[in-house]
């Protein structure tokens, strides 16, 4: 326990972060090097420095109400109304969100063939603007709708137009964002609020995510489970991994004899299974890392 790290209050951007053990960089530097080709699996902590919340704070303990799930999504019309309201209102600022430094130090550490697949829990989208290449979302990508009748496709921008065309009287409203483009909207303001259908079959709109309470798609977790036996060791980087489809993942390195090791600013539900574990956030080790190997 460290009593300084004691008295500090929750940055999940890194603000109030202790200083590194020096001898950090070396250890995930040899990490590294020892087991070429490891897979690299992130979460929402890699991307709260590109100023997107994350679901929990250091104690792996979730922030706000409970999110959304799938279920009640498809079955309840006032929950869809109230997912799209907040989406609505907390999109514009996810969508206009940048790739940070660690980011970008993963996609070069990934170019220059120091580490190989990326998996991400996250779904919006900046390991791939970042230049990161074969990243598989998990969860999906929040950039993109699709219609659960017709199975039309579209772009999340064309879905936000719809909205607020069919609700002006939120257009240019501002909230407290919530993680992966919600937002902390009263609900008054979701009470008279019009949800977007599929213009070519009225059919019902959903994010192309997977929402708590539904599973990764079985051609995605396929995916996934070849990656992680080609895979010579495991690197989980911003994540607690309390979700069960990250923490798997740790459950099976370990059961094939493959090493683990985290970056992330507080505990994780894998931390007895670790070989190594980093208290940083990604954008503050990654770049270091990458000049430290070059």
């Amino acid at each position: 326990m460290n009593p300084l790290r004691d008295r500090l209050p929750d940055a999940p951007n890194g603000a109030g972060e202790l200083p590194p053990d020096p001898d950090a960089l070396a250890r995930l530097a040899d990490f590294i090097g020892a087991h070429p080709g490891l897979v690299v699996l992130t979460g929402a902590g890699m991307s709260t420095a590109s100023g997107i919340p994350d679901y929990r704070d250091r104690d792996g303990v979730r922030r706000g109400r409970l999110p959304i799930q799938g279920p009640e999504f498809r079955r309840d019309e006032a929950v869809r109304r109230r997912y799209w309201a907040r989406s609505m209102v907390g999109y514009p600022g996810l969508a206009q969100a940048a790739p940070n430094a660690g980011h970008r130090a993963l996609a070069s550490l990934q170019a220059n063939g120091r580490v190989g697949a990326v998996m991400t829990q996250n779904v919006d989208g900046l390991h791939q603007r970042a230049g990161s290449s074969g990243v598989l979302e998990l969860h999906g990508n929040i950039h993109r709708v699709v219609c659960l009748d017709c199975h039309a496709p579209y772009p999340r921008a064309v879905v936000q137009e719809l909205l607020e065309r069919a609700n002006p009287a939120l257009r240019g409203a501002t909230a407290a964002p919530a993680p992966d483009g919600d937002a902390q909207l009263e609900p008054d303001a979701q009470a008279a609020f019009h949800i977007p259908h599929c213009v070519y079959c009225a059919g019902l709109l959903q994010p192309d995510v997977v929402f708590f309470g539904d599973g990764v798609p079985q051609a995605r977790t396929e995916q996934a489970l070849a990656h992680m036996a080609r895979a010579s060791a495991l690197l989980v980087i911003g994540s607690s991994l309390m979700v069960y489809s990250g923490f798997r993942f740790c459950r099976m390195a370990v059961a094939a004899g493959k090493p683990i090791a985290a970056v992330n600013l507080g505990k994780t539900r894998a931390d007895e299974l670790l070989s190594l574990k980093i208290a940083a956030s990604a954008e503050s080790i990654l770049p270091d890392l990458v000049d430290y190997l070059t």
